[in-house]
C-alpha cells in the first residue's frame, strides 16, 4: 500500500542511515520540483525512514557531521531521533537498504522473508543501472503509481542480482568519529544510489 516505503539501516542510526533517509527524501522533493509539482507532496509518494541494528543511541539526534552533510545539501534534520530496528519496521518496508552486508544479514536474520527486498545500498545502486526503466509501470506522480513502480523496480533489481556476487565496495564506510571529509565522501556515495532511485520512481 502507498506510500512506497524505504527503510535505511546502519549500526547506531546516527550517521549513515539518517543521511540516507534524509537525502532520499530530499531527492524526491527535487524530482517533484523538476516536474513542476509541489515538493511538499513528497511524503505522500515515498516514505523514507531509518533504524539501527543497535539501540545505544535511541532518542538521540543525528551525529553533527552527518547533520551538516544533510543540511549543506539542502535537506532537513528536523524531527530526527535515532531508534533500534524492529521486525515491524522491516515488515512495513517495500525496500530495505543497509549500509553494509553485515547489516543486511542482521535484517534477514530477523525477517528471512524480506530477502527479495533487502539490499546493501551500494549494491542496489549498481543494480539500478541494469533495470529496464521502460518496462516499469507508469511514472505518474500519484501515490498509487509511485508505489506500483517502486515495487516493480525492487523486483527487477532482485532479478538482476540473481547469480551475482555482492562487492566489498558496496559497503558504506562507518564515518563515526572521523572528520567532515569522510562524512562528505559517504554522503556522496549515498547520493550515488538515492538520486537514481528517486529518478527511477519519478522519471
Amino acid at each position: 500500500m502507498p506510500p512506497f516505503t524505504v527503510l535505511h539501516v546502519c549500526m547506531g542510526n546516527i550517521c549513515r542511515s539518517p543521511m540516507a533517509e534524509r537525502l532520499l527524501a530530499l531527492a524526491v522533493r527535487e524530482r517533484l520540483t523538476r516536474r513542476a509539482q509541489d515538493p511538499a507532496r513528497a511524503e505522500e509518494l515515498v516514505h523514507s525512514h531509518s533504524a539501527g541494528t543497535g539501540g545505544w543511541h535511541a532518542g538521540e539526534e543525528m551525529n553533527p557531521p552527518a547533520a551538516r552533510q544533510v543540511t549543506g545539501r539542502g535537506g532537513s534534520v528536523e524531527g530526527f531521533a535515532a531508534r533500534k530496528l524492529r521486525s515491524d519496521h522491516i515488515d512495513a518496508a517495500d525496500l530495505v537498504l543497509t549500509a553494509t552486508a553485515d547489516q543486511q544479514e542482521y535484517v534477514l536474520a530477523l525477517r528471512p522473508d524480506a530477502a527479495a527486498r533487502t539490499f546493501v545500498l551500494g549494491e542496489f545502486g549498481r543494480l539500478l543501472a541494469a533495470v529496464d526503466a521502460a518496462a516499469l509501470p507508469s511514472g505518474e506522480a500519484t501515490p498509487e503509481a509511485v508505489y506500483a513502480r517502486g515495487v516493480a523496480l525492487v523486483a527487477a533489481a532482485h532479478d538482476a542480482r540473481l547469480g551475482a556476487s555482492a562487492l566489498s565496495t558496496d559497503d558504506l564506510d562507518d564515518p563515526w568519529g572521523r572528520g567532515d571529509q569522510c562524512f562528505s565522501r559517504v554522503a556522496d556515495e549515498i547520493e550515488e544510489t538515492v538520486h537514481p532511485l528517486a529518478g527511477a520512481l519519478l522519471p
